[in-house]
């Protein structure tokens, strides 16, 4: 790392050569109108500008390189610098003073403009508390109106009407022939402009034309990792990068493959490929209406290729150890990007049968996106060794036990490589349980607190009652299925409505929303489910056409003991209920409960 001051001028020559260019996962960027204006007073008075921070190339970039906005530079120009921090002060200050165009910006509302940057010669040289008043910028035909643009205030369309109003064009301070033409109309204009134009040029022009630029080089040898930590840490548009967009700018740079295939790779393309087909097939893993991002995302796809990289890596004898972390990511070659993401594509589409084999189809009733990564590694890793049934059920039993035991709801940095090692070999027959499984708890009165969609457990016991052969009660015909749940509104219902348990029950008022109080029925039952459950179900069952032996079956499917609802026990119901819900989670879990009730404590 090397500390430089270059000139101003110099710089802003390098942008229009393609010396100094941007990496191309830096985003785009425009300052507002304002900020350009106080960018250029502090330079016009030879105040600090602040560091900018740049990477050495060495002749050759490992990212894509890409111009500063309205540089014109050829596509095969190979920079010499990178610019990681001051992207918005060298794009503004090249587009004001040294681009023969209008500079692109926005107003205070973000309105898209463009504009012409002057400076008012009398106010400039008065004292410098007013400089910023000195700064005028006009529209792109260089006039200032208002009162709905009936009423011409400034206009600055010609030369002669420029010296006129005594308003110096910015964009050609470093135009020396033409600042100097512009100088003798200026001056034949009025002969007392000689004075004014000579301290002109000493409190103004001088200060530009020598303005140094702190710059921090970063040597070319710098980690990909160091460089993505560097420019979070310094970026002052306050956007952070993640590691897709790095990998993206890094993959477009791999010369090898443009070389061999004469195109940039595009890491967006094949990953909006990916994530559409996955979608399209599995709606649990995304909306790609919402964005590309939405469900599972980039980093989540990235984190499986690295487990998997990591996991062969180890097998292989090249490494200690499986990992997915921010530097395994930004270490990941595109050659073993494009060989292990089709496995990848692959998994996850596996894993969106089986969340879908889990009755769980939705993107709001998936309990943790986390936990798919592992799991797609894992699917990537065996292949259809995960298909026989002792492959499924242990599958199963660690998926359940994530959800139930609330286990992704913290850090998985560490989590995701102990998943994969050790389901691997479980399923394999090779190891001992997965610390997920031997780890995870259920706690009784979790029951309690369960209330909203923001619980992976709340989310996971209403995805066990439709899996275990919940009946709607109003499409009574057979068990609810995976494919019926969109279609027929299915959603958690209340069983016992909230102001009737308030009312009748006061002191369960607070278990009103529980999880044990609701049940996943279609929209179209919800409709007849007004006031107790006593009242309501003799409309359902008349709407079913049923005997009331046959329907109180089909309560029963979800697992509530019919004769509370009939006689508005809710207190019974919430016991019974509960017991049931419990040895539910057992079940799935495939290990005892823990109780904290006073009463029992032997567990299930």
């Amino acid at each position: 790392m090397s500390l430089d001051s270059p000139k101003l001028k110099e710089l802003l020559k390098q942008v229009e050569s393609g010396s100094l260019q941007l990496p191309d996962f830096q985003r785009e960027w425009k300052w507002d109108d304002e900020r350009i204006r106080a960018l250029i007073a502090t330079v016009t008075l030879n105040y600090p500008l602040g560091v900018v921070m740049s990477l050495q190339t060495g002749g050759a970039t490992p990212f894509k390189p890409r111009p500063l906005s309205g540089a014109q530079v050829p596509e095969t120009t190979v920079p010499d610098l990178l610019l990681l921090d001051g992207q918005q002060r060298m794009t503004s200050l090249y587009q004001a003073l040294r681009r023969d165009q209008p500079v692109d910006t926005v107003d205070a509302r973000g309105k898209d403009l463009r504009r012409w940057y002057y400076i008012d010669i009398a106010k400039a040289i008065g004292s410098p508390s007013d400089r910023d008043e000195a700064i005028v910028s006009v529209p792109e035909d260089r006039t200032l109106r208002r009162n709905f643009a009936r009423e011409i205030v400034l206009d600055l369309s010609t030369t002669e009407l420029e010296c006129a109003a005594a308003h110096f064009p910015l964009n050609l301070v470093f135009d020396t022939p033409r600042m100097n033409a512009w100088h003798r109309e200026f001056v034949k204009a009025d002969e007392a402009n000689w004075e004014i134009w000579s301290l002109f040029e000493e409190h103004v022009l001088n200060h530009v034309q020598s303005f140094d630029v702190p710059m921090i080089n970063l040597k070319s040898s710098t980690t990909m990792d160091a460089v993505c930590a560097v420019f979070e840490r310094v970026n002052t548009g306050g956007v952070p990068l993640n590691v897709f967009e790095l990998l993206t700018a890094t993959y477009a740079g791999n010369q090898a493959h443009v070389a061999e295939t004469g195109e940039y790779y595009r890491l967006p393309d094949a990953w909006h490929r990916i994530k559409s087909d996955l979608t399209s097939a599995y709606p649990v893993l995304g909306r790609m209406e919402a964005g590309l991002e939405d469900g599972l995302s980039s980093s989540d796809f990235l984190q499986s290729i690295a487990l998997v990289r990591t996991w062969e890596l180890k097998q292989d004898g090249r490494s200690s150890s499986v990992s997915c972390k921010r530097r395994d990511l930004l270490e990941l070659p595109l050659d073993d990007f494009v060989r292990l993401a089709p496995r990848l594509a692959e998994a996850f589409a596996w894993v969106g049968g089986f969340l879908e084999r889990q009755c769980i189809v939705g993107w709001a009733d998936l309990p943790y996106r986390t936990q798919l990564v592992p799991l797609a590694a894992v699917r990537a890793v065996l292949g259809d060794e995960t298909d026989t049934a002792a492959g499924e059920q242990r599958i199963e039993q660690w998926y359940w036990n994530g959800v139930l035991g609330e286990m992704y709801g913290g850090s998985t940095e560490s989590r995701f490589p102990r998943d994969v090692e050790q389901l691997v070999e479980w399923i394999r027959g090779e190891g001992g349980d997965p610390d997920t499984v031997t780890e995870a708890v259920f706690v009784s009165d979790r029951l309690d607190t369960l209330s909203t969609r923001n619980s992976a457990a709340y989310k996971g016991i209403y995805a066990l009652l439709i899996k275990q052969g919940a009946v709607d009660w109003y499409y009574t015909e057979a068990p609810l299925s995976p494919g019926q749940l969109v279609a027929r509104g299915v959603d958690v219902r209340l069983i016992f409505p909230k102001p009737w348990v308030t009312k009748v029950h006061p002191a369960y008022g607070a278990r009103a929303n529980s999880i044990v109080n609701k049940t996943p029925l279609s929209y179209r039952a919800s409709r007849s489910m007004t006031g107790p459950p006593a009242a309501y179900l003799k409309s359902l069952m008349l709407e079913s056409g049923m005997r009331p032996e046959w329907f109180d079956d089909v309560v029963a499917t979800h697992l509530i003991e019919p004769s509370t609802l009939h006689e508005g026990e809710f207190e019974r119901f919430y016991r019974d209920r509960s017991k049931q819900l419990l040895d539910l989670v057992r079940s799935a879990m495939g290990k005892r409960t823990v109780f904290r009730d006073a009463d029992d404590t032997s567990g299930r």
